[in-house]
Order: C-alpha cells, then sequence, then structure tokens
C-alpha cells in the first residue's frame, strides 16, 4: 500500500490533509459523549487506519465541474470495534462537517469498518478489499495493527459467486421498475419515486456485488453511483448531470429514500418521474451489459 500522496496537486492534498483531521477529532467528541457508557470497547476505541481508495488513489480521477463531473473523494476508516461503526453515534457529525465545509471542493464518501471485519475479507480474496491493499494510499496508520495478507479467491468461486449476485439481484431492479410505472398509472407519484430509488439501488448493488463483492451499507444513491462509476464509468451514461435540471432530478431521486415515504413536503413531477425512470432503465441495462461480461470472464477464467 502506498502512504504518500504526490501525485495529487496542493489543492487535494490539503483538502485529505483537513478531512482526516476532522474525523480523527470528530471521532474523539464522539467517544466522549457517545453510546456505549463505560463499556470497554468505546473507552478503548480507536480509529486504527484510514485509507484514501479509488480514483484519486490510482491516479484516474476526474475533475471537470464545467461539465457537472468530478471525482469523490472514497475513504475508508478502519476502528477496533465493530460497534464504532455505527455512523449515526460516531461519524454522523464529521461527515456534517467535512460536506458543509467550503475549504473542501469535492464529495467525501467515508466508509468505516472494524479490523476484523476488514481482515476477514481480506481473507475470503474480496475484489473491493485486494484493490484497496494493492492501490489505497494510507492517511493515517496506529501501529501494531496489520491487515491480513489478502488470499487469492480461486477463479470457481469468484464465477459461482458473481453468477449467483447477477441472478439475485438483477430481477429485482426491474421489479421495482415495474412498481414505478405501476404507481405512475395510478397517480402515486410519491411510491413511483420511492420504487424509482429502489431499482436504482438495487442496480447499483447489483453492479458492486459483480464487479467487486461488496456494496457499503448505504441507501445514498449518490455515494453509490460513485462507487460503481469509479469501477466502470460506462454508467455515467445513464445519468445527464450537464444541467441543472438533470442533477436537480437525481437529488429530487435520492432523497425519495426518506421523504418520499415519510415527508409531507416531498413531491416531483410526473415530467420528472418520466425522466428518472429513462435514467433508471438505462442504468438497468448498462449493469446488466456490464455484468454479463464481467460473468463471462469470470466463467473464462474458472476454465468453463
Amino acid at each position: 500500500m502506498n502512504s504518500t500522496l504526490d501525485h495529487l496537486p496542493d489543492r487535494q492534498q490539503q483538502e485529505l490533509a483537513y478531512v482526516r483531521a476532522t474525523l480523527l477529532t470528530e471521532f474523539e467528541a464522539a467517544l466522549r459523549k457517545g453510546a456505549g457508557g463505560t463499556s470497554d470497547w468505546r473507552k478503548g476505541g480507536k480509529v486504527l487506519k484510514i485509507i484514501l481508495f479509488g480514483s484519486y488513489a490510482r491516479t484516474d480521477w476526474v475533475d471537470e465541474p464545467d461539465n457537472g463531473y468530478l471525482s469523490d473523494f472514497d475513504l475508508l476508516v478502519i476502528v477496533s470495534h465493530p460497534k464504532l461503526t455505527d455512523i449515526a453515534d460516531y461519524w454522523w457529525e464529521a461527515e456534517n462537517k467535512i460536506l458543509h465545509d467550503p475549504s473542501v471542493g469535492r464529495i467525501v464518501n467515508i466508509i468505516v469498518h472494524s479490523l476484523a471485519e476488514v481482515n476477514q475479507a481480506l481473507g475470503r480474496g474480496e475484489y473491493f478489499w485486494t484493490d484497496i491493499v494493492r492501490d489505497g494510499v494510507m492517511l493515517y496508520e496506529l501501529p501494531g495493527h496489520p491487515l491480513a495478507v489478502p488470499k487469492p479467491m480461486t477463479p470457481r468461486d469468484a464465477f459461482e459467486m458473481a453468477q449467483k449476485y447477477i441472478d439475485g439481484w438483477l430481477p429485482m431492479v426491474s421489479e421495482s421498475l415495474a412498481g414505478a410505472q405501476f404507481y405512475v398509472g395510478r397517480g402515486n407519484r410519491k411510491d413511483a419515486a420511492f420504487l424509482l430509488h429502489q431499482a436504482t439501488e438495487r442496480a447499483y448493488i447489483c453492479f458492486l456485488l459483480v464487479h467487486t463483492f461488496y456494496f457499503p451499507r448505504s441507501h445514498n444513491i449518490k455515494f453509490l453511483r460513485s462507487l460503481a462509476e469509479d469501477v466502470d464509468k460506462r454508467l455515467i451514461e445513464a445519468w445527464p448531470r450537464e444541467q441543472r435540471i438533470d442533477k436537480r432530478r437525481f437529488e429530487t431521486l435520492k432523497r425519495a429514500y426518506v421523504e418520499a415515504r415519510y415527508s409531507d413536503q416531498y413531491d416531483v413531477t410526473v415530467e420528472d418521474l418520466d425522466a428518472l425512470a429513462a435514467s433508471a432503465r438505462r442504468l438497468r441495462d448498462l449493469v446488466a451489459e456490464t455484468c454479463q461480461e464481467r460473468i463471462l470472464s469470470l466463467k473464462a477464467a474458472a476454465g468453463g
């Protein structure tokens, strides 16, 4: 794993230094007032590692704000106990502070896992984690807590696992799309929006599982989109983002997971639903195409 950010411009290096400091400071503050009382796991709670992964670690990031595409910072935070991965209790303040700080010029996505979780996944050879070990940049590390040596997954196991994921998840994407169409026909725009969110979320989960054997515990489709597009930029085609209306529509869909179910103020027009449905269908088709390519590649590697 790398330990230097020399490949990044000064601005991005400064942003990451701020993000790292904020994560550590706000985590310590959350420990002092957070859930868990005097439990040993909380009293001895530690951030063990902060690792930059994705395009900014690999050097293939995109920085084109004029056309609406700007790569996100993706960070893995490794902590000493599974209970410390709870976003609401230990990471919400840090994420919120980073999100609203004008000195950070791009979205910052964090995933939080315990060292045991990460090492178990490395022991299974899951691609998401082995890629982080290969390409990631260590931004912070507490000595004495090594990552496991990745164990390669056999080609046969990889093929069978990916096939299971596409068989399970891709039909659920189509079911959600059909449900959204049904509710549009009944004039129920909120339920239609929620199911379009579910179709989008499930499509990204399917893609990530087939390609990396991992997806984060998040309903944030903007985060899932970022992770998936980082793996295969062909998925960018599904969501226009050059115009303000395109960005607004995607944000409306992102909010639907909570607000379409619970807020009286949430509203979405039929025109917006039509545009979002077209994008969700295109995403489904792109995911199906790219996942089938992946399946064929894994099958060939397995000798099938």
